[in-house]
């Protein structure tokens, strides 16, 4: 199984259909980037990529290292782990054209068995990866062996009582990575129980509907015209555990 979710990550580049631009440059990064963020709306509300200078950084899953550019620019000790060779050389160029060169270890590797001493790290981040992962308890188990006592883990999985699964149900749109090897969606109290043997979690829904790029013609008129406006009328605490995405902030 870890050999199909290796291969089917190494020749999918995540969100590559985003842009024109030639893969592996600069424009190509920064392309990618402008994406994630404008899709990802919350996530510098919810993860200051600045707050972690001076301290010891691990991404599982790190991809072409697009978030680990960011943890690295406010000063974090960042290491990158992915299964996928391709990944991993595509987050050494993007360091490199961000003039980042050298200020991040960036391997080949499973985060089911880390390469790393206990309490080796003090912030274990995984966004988007579980989900995916042969055995998510393993992985966050090995997340949690690496942290230093009163280090962060913060993870995000798919909510599976969310808007976007209903939506994807009710009108059979298919879900973004939908033929990967594996994909679970988690609820409230599933996701919890993954993350049994840490101090102190605090789940935090995120991910409500934003005007979306993937779609063209009438999709995108009934998505972005209607849908989106008219779900982000409704007030917030409503509608909040609906979240597409769960972000976990975890501490030993």
């Amino acid at each position: 199984m870890i050999k199909a979710i290796t291969d089917y990550w190494n020749e999918r580049i995540h969100d590559l259909e985003m842009t024109d631009e030639p893969v592996g440059t600069l424009r190509f990064f920064d392309d990618l980037d402008d994406y994630r963020f404008d899709k990802l709306d919350y996530l510098p509300r919810v993860v200051d990529f600045n707050g972690f200078r001076g301290q010891r950084l691990l991404e599982v899953g790190c991809g072409i290292g697009t978030d680990l550019v960011r943890f690295a620019r406010g000063g974090a000790h960042v290491t990158g782990v992915d299964l996928a060779p391709q990944s991993i050389a595509l987050a050494r160029s993007n360091f490199e054209l961000h003039g980042l060169g050298g200020q991040a270890d960036l391997r080949e590797g499973n985060g089911e068995a880390l390469p790393f001493e206990d309490a080796h790290f003090d912030v274990t981040y995984a966004h988007g990866v579980l989900q995916y992962t042969h055995d998510a308890r393993r992985m966050v188990a090995e997340c949690r062996r690496v942290l230093a006592p009163g280090g962060l883990a913060i993870f995000m999985v798919y909510n599976r009582v969310s808007w976007l699964n209903a939506m994807s149900t009710v009108l059979g749109v298919g879900l973004e990575h939908a033929d990967a090897p594996v994909l679970n969606k988690y609820s409230i109290p599933e996701f919890e129980r993954l993350l049994h043997g840490f101090a102190d979690i605090r789940i935090v829904p995120e991910r409500f509907p934003v005007k979306s790029r993937l779609h063209t013609g009438w999709k995108a008129a009934a998505f972005n015209g209607v849908f989106v406006g008219t779900f982000n009328a409704i007030p917030r605490p409503l509608v909040k555990r609906y979240g597409w995405h769960l972000m976990a902030f975890c501490r030993t």
